[in-house]
């Protein structure tokens, strides 16, 4: 294992992306990581896009960023919600001024965004949000996966086993 002394949040909201969550939930505990489901509301039960669901195991106001190795943040329609929380992109900006892992993948470029942290960053996500990632000072690439220090960024559900390949490596690094 690993991972093992790893803690890492990964974000839950309504909508999320199925796969894009529980894959690299999986991936991430089978080597060890300690990860913790976190949405607004601890012991809510959020759906994905097609209705997997997942109870949050801690509520963003409750999780000291310090003491997690990293974030991951889903795809799907919950990025949209989760970069209207402050406790959501106070984390994230947490992570980029400490260089921990930030994993994002789909439409999750959309919380970088408004965590103000893509200046000079070279990325990849869903070309339809492209445009917003390059708005907001990012390098946009369409490939599998990209790697900039600790920013892993992926494109869409067929690109998972490249992106938890990539997370389990900068993870194991860090």
């Amino acid at each position: 294992m690993t991972l093992r002394g790893k803690k890492v949040i990964a974000l839950v909201e309504e909508d999320f992306e199925d796969l894009e969550l529980w894959v690299p939930v999986m991936r991430l505990r089978e080597e060890g990581a300690a990860v913790v489901l976190t949405g607004k509301e601890q012991g809510k039960t959020y759906y994905g896009k097609h209705g997997v669901p997942v109870e949050a195991e801690a509520a963003f106001e409750e999780i000291n960023a310090e003491e997690f190795d990293g974030i991951l943040v889903p795809g799907g329609w919950a990025p949209d919600k989760l970069r209207r929380y402050d406790d959501v992109i106070n984390m994230v900006k947490h992570m980029e001024e400490n260089k921990k892992i930030i994993g994002q993948i789909c439409h999750a470029g959309w919380v970088l965004v408004s965590a103000d942290i893509l200046q000079g960053k070279q990325v990849t996500s869903t070309p339809g949000i492209k445009d917003d990632l390059k708005n907001a000072g990012a390098v946009w690439h369409d490939e599998e996966v990209i790697v900039d220090g600790h920013v892993i960024s992926s494109r869409r559900p067929p690109d998972i086993p490249a992106y938890c390949r990539e997370l389990v490596q900068a993870f194991a690094d860090s």
